[in-house]
């Protein structure tokens, strides 16, 4: 019997790495062959591999949007795609692991590994993404526990269980940026990276400038998400620069880790900061949020169509990824807009399919799709976009573009609406707390218009199950 091992990873850690985990096994049993697979999710990873499943591999598959260490699997057949695919193709992806040519080792011990395109600043970004979104969700949900419990002027009651709760979570949702920028850096440069890259957030995020560590930006503006994603690359990228550039005789190779590198890519990283970047970037963020608050009527209809359209195009893939970053980017106090349409946007695929696949053509779906459909349900209440993924990888010319409409609908009604939101996750299950969501009921109109777009569309399009 064929024995595989893989790790899959997607940047949330919520929905893709587990389903592509089980789409694996699966295969793998319809196959004939044993898989052991590692998941690195938002709780860690699980299902560790051991050095003896290792060992006892025939093949390595890693289905993965982030940066996963591949030094343990040295010399072993390896193959690395987006974690996408092992949801659509998971047999093929084990026929061709089991093809791969064992990897020579490298002087630095690690595989020479043959992958599919798209991991390079897409990995990287997304990588920075996946450890950044707890920092959000945490920050975003304990803000508005504080809300809740002390009442808009929280922040004015010092020592109170509420101004706790809204102090730390102001605390986590600040970080965010550090975080994002620096592991964009240690995707790219691994562990040297994360100094500079954690720098270059702090400086975009105005935390360094201001002396803590808490949300208070600067009276001239900070360069917001733009800076941190840019720095974060610049810091990678430099750190990278010296390792190649800089050569020490080996007797202080050591200093280079602890001292030469951190330094010296610090230094480059706020010099170019304070001296020729941080400047325009600081005016652009700027410029770009004056705009986004000016925004009404059709103007802010066709952004909320947009981002909508975004969030259902890919269901977690770059595309939705980038949208829900810009949202998350525009949310200060009172909430934001642009927040309130990614969300109810993000809701609607999952719902608008188990709308059709169980009230409205049960009859069009298998069995097994009208199970997952119950499910989605609470995936899509919960904003997990990703649980459409089923139902669009099985029939996506009439899936995706059905859920797109739906989203899009509601993206526009959200933004017309003028709904705001204060939290960047949660979906249903946060929107009825004191002063999280403005017009709530109007939020609500918007997220069931278009979940029975989605609903209505998908269900004349789905062919019958005897025509298929």
């Amino acid at each position: 019997m064929k024995k595989l091992v893989a790790v899959t990873s997607c940047p949330t850690g919520i929905a893709h790495t587990y389903m592509a985990a089980e789409a694996l096994q699966m295969a793998a049993k319809e196959m004939g062959y044993e898989i052991k697979v590692e998941t690195q999710g938002s709780v860690g990873a699980e299902n560790i591999l051991t050095d003896e499943d290792v060992a006892a591999a025939d093949a390595v598959i890693i289905a993965a949007d982030t940066n996963v260490d591949k030094a343990r699997f040295a010399g072993k057949p390896l193959l690395e795609v987006p974690v996408k695919d092992a949801i659509k193709d998971s047999k093929g992806l084990i026929e061709k692991a089991l093809q791969e040519k064992a990897a020579p080792k490298s002087d630095s011990s690690m595989p020479v590994v043959k992958k599919k395109e798209r991991t390079g600043i897409y990995k990287h970004l997304m990588t920075g993404v996946s450890f950044m979104i707890p920092f959000v969700a945490a920050g975003g949900l304990l803000i508005a526990l504080g809300f809740a419990l002390g009442g808009i002027y929280v922040f004015d009651c010092p020592g109170t269980f509420a101004e706790a709760l809204f102090v730390t979570g102001k605390g986590a949702f600040a970080l965010m940026l550090p975080i994002l920028s620096g592991y964009i850096a240690y995707s790219i440069a691994d562990r040297p990276g994360l100094v500079a890259g954690f720098i270059g957030g702090a400086l975009s995020s105005g935390a360094i400038a201001s002396g803590q560590f808490l949300a208070h930006p600067l009276a001239t503006g900070t360069s917001g998400f733009l800076g941190a994603l840019l720095f974060g690359f610049a810091a990678g990228y430099i750190v990278l620069g010296i390792k190649k550039f800089i050569k020490l005789p080996k007797t202080l190779e050591g200093l280079m880790p602890v001292l030469i590198i951190p330094v010296l890519s610090s230094a480059i990283i706020g010099l170019l900061y304070m001296f020729i970047f941080g400047g325009p970037l600081v005016a652009i963020n700027t410029g770009l949020l004056s705009w986004l608050k000016s925004l009404q009527g059709t103007n802010a209809a066709l952004l909320g169509l947009i981002l909508g359209l975004m969030m259902a195009f890919d269901m977690g893939g770059p595309v939705n990824k980038a949208a829900y970053i810009f949202g998350t980017g525009t949310i200060v106090a009172g909430g934001s807009s642009i927040m309130a349409a990614v969300m109810v946007a993000g809701m609607i695929p999952p719902l608008g399919i188990a709308l059709a696949s169980t009230v409205l053509a049960k009859k069009k779906f298998t069995e097994p799709e009208r199970e997952a459909g119950k499910a989605a349900w609470a995936l899509g209440a919960s904003f997990i976009t990703e649980g459409a993924i089923p139902f669009a990888a099985g029939d996506p010319l009439r899936v995706i573009p059905a859920c797109m409409a739906g989203a899009g609908v509601a993206g526009a009604l959200s933004m017309i609406f003028g709904v705001r939101l204060a939290v960047p996750h949660g979906g249903l299950w946060v929107v009825a707390i004191p002063n999280v969501v403005s017009n709530l009921a109007l939020y609500l109109v918007a997220m069931i218009v278009g979940t029975i777009i989605t609903g209505v569309i998908l269900s004349i399009v789905k062919k019958d199950l005897s025509a298929e």
